[in-house]
């Protein structure tokens, strides 16, 4: 008998995955949902194909939490190639390739130490920003018009790597929603250059980096505060309504809540407790 694709079995599963080049994110998840047998499965923080590097993947009931997980700052490692011209500004979509004159690595240096701040932008329309929907890439791939919308993004720190004529390599950490090619087009405007990405890697989403696909454990990922229950138990395993006397901290917020076998993330706002996420299994 052939052997089933996916187990029945519900696996609770959080990891972080290095996506390869030239791979769409949805790609590599199936790739990754047929390795570990399960079909529940979901990734926070969208690569673009041209990109790789880290892609945090959940399966079970933990691809409900990335909207509570620690992930920014990201980081970035990246190399900007002088004189290539480019449609998506990566070398997907290259249109002319010149020669371009050397530049003092002082300057280059000093141009992205600058980069620090906030920047207004548009994202690329070659990029994994969805319009009505649709990635705004595969619109650009279909000969679609793309109007994208000026966006802000904030460069925490910046790494100046190396420069070899014609290619600058540094890394950036920067702030959920920016864009590296964006980021780099601001750097060329300031070099009075041209060019384009020929390498994007993402190394880390906050706390969040590739170490082969190792378990890691949720709650030491969760950006919430923990609070104290000193009710009956049965509340939180039934769903039942809930009195905020009951908690060690009454504030408004949002609170992860741990027990022996499974954890619950709750709201209080206005006196009243709101399940967030209720009961969520710990795996074994």
């Amino acid at each position: 008998m052939q052997k089933k694709l996916y187990d029945n079995k519900q696996l609770n599963k959080l990891i972080v995955v290095k996506k390869p080049i030239f791979r769409s994110s949805n790609s590599y998840l199936n790739q990754i949902k047929r390795k570990y047998r399960n079909k529940k499965a979901g990734f926070s923080g969208t690569l673009d194909p041209f990109a790789c590097g880290c892609l945090i993947v959940a399966f079970g009931q933990y691809s409900k939490l990335f909207q509570f997980l620690k992930k920014t700052p990201k980081t970035y490692r990246t190399v900007v190639w002088l004189g290539a011209s480019s449609e998506s500004l990566d070398i997907e979509n290259i249109i002319d390739i010149k020669d371009e004159k050397k530049l003092n690595e002082k300057l280059v240096k000093n141009e992205i130490e600058k980069l620090v701040g906030t920047h207004e932008y548009y994202p690329p329309k070659f990029s994994a920003k969805k319009i009505d929907g649709k990635r705004a890439y595969d619109l650009a791939r279909e000969g679609k018009d793309v109007e994208m919308k000026k966006s802000t993004m904030n460069i925490y720190d910046t790494k100046f790597i190396s420069y070899r004529h014609p290619f600058i390599t540094f890394e950036a950490s920067v702030s959920e929603g920016s864009y590296i090619r964006s980021l780099a087009q601001i750097l060329l405007q300031r070099l009075n250059r041209v060019g384009t990405l020929s390498f994007l890697d993402r190394l880390n989403e906050g706390e969040f980096k590739f170490e082969n696909e190792k378990d890691l454990n949720p709650i030491d990922y969760l950006d919430l505060k923990e609070n104290i229950y000193f009710g009956d138990k049965s509340y939180f395993e039934n769903g039942k309504k809930i009195q905020k006397k009951y908690f060690k901290y009454q504030e408004d917020g949002k609170y992860l809540i741990r027990f022996d076998t499974f954890f619950s993330i709750i709201q209080i706002e206005n006196d009243e407790i709101k399940y967030l996420l209720n009961k969520v299994l710990l795996d074994d």
